[in-house]
């Protein structure tokens, strides 16, 4: 055999000997073994990457990593197999705990089902790049709904129809990884189901435009000429006793009869 092929050979064997102990840490790095833990130490799943909003969390996505186990936060995983196949419910940076309140488990259907809340429902409304805030809206962020209605001659009525309400997704995008802004043809919003139907008959009836909010801010709005309703007093309760007045020459005596 040629000098020359023995030495491509060599070179190869290298080659997939140093590939193979990459893999061996990076699998490591992410399944700790129990037996090589160390004592009062406990393997807890964290996010190895950054993982956004509505994303199924799949093997290369999380890490182990060794915790105390006297100050072990509530919800965490210790088994791989508990958090893989699960969809985040809020955006996860590199080196966080995953915790059960931040993750829920996929049933089937589309992964954006699966964020929604207890009780709560997803609406889709058709936007424009003035309607969709030109752009800058993201999955996560909180908008209020503003209804516009025509009146002939009389011009255009407009209010403020729902107050901060949660974006779930924009077109068919549930992510959050991106900052820059996007042109949508349509913006999916976590309502109630009575809020369902306000919003139905709204686009029904004129259209609806969409105000971004600051995330921090929760004030509710106060339309002008509205007033909060006043508390009804106390009523208070009044006894009745029957009384005798008795009048003899001057003098004029007052008794209580009891009942």
């Amino acid at each position: 055999m040629k000098p020359r092929v023995l030495t491509l050979i060599l070179i190869a064997v290298i080659l997939a000997g140093g590939a193979a102990l990459l893999a061996n840490k990076w699998l490591q790095d992410r399944m700790m073994v129990s037996g090589t833990t160390t004592a009062g130490m406990v393997p807890v799943a964290a996010a190895a990457v950054e993982i956004p909003f509505g994303q199924k969390i799949e093997l290369a996505h999380i890490k182990f990593i060794e915790m105390p186990e006297a100050s072990l936060p509530k919800g965490i995983f210790t088994d791989q197999e508990a958090v893989i196949g699960k969809i985040v419910t809020q955006n996860i940076l590199p080196g966080e705990i995953l915790l059960e309140k931040r993750v829920v488990k996929h049933l089937g259907g589309s992964t954006l089902a699966a964020v929604i809340a207890s009780g709560m429902r997803a609406m889709t409304v058709r936007v424009d790049d003035v309607m969709g805030v030109a752009g800058f809206l993201l999955p996560g962020n909180r908008v209020d709904v503003l209804s516009t209605k025509g009146r002939g001659n009389s011009g255009v009525s407009v209010r403020t129809l729902l107050q901060d309400m949660k974006v779930l997704a924009v077109d068919q995008t549930a992510s959050t990884d991106k900052n820059d802004p996007v042109i949508v043809r349509a913006v999916t919003l976590e309502v109630t189901p009575r809020q369902a139907e306000i919003l139905v008959k709204a686009t029904r009836e004129g259209k609806v435009q969409l105000s971004l909010r600051n995330p921090v801010d929760d004030t509710a709005i106060v339309e002008e000429g509205e007033k909060p309703a006043p508390k009804k007093a106390a009523s208070k309760k009044v006894i009745y006793q029957p009384r005798v007045t008795v009048v003899r020459g001057t003098q004029v005596t007052t008794s209580t009869v009891q009942k």
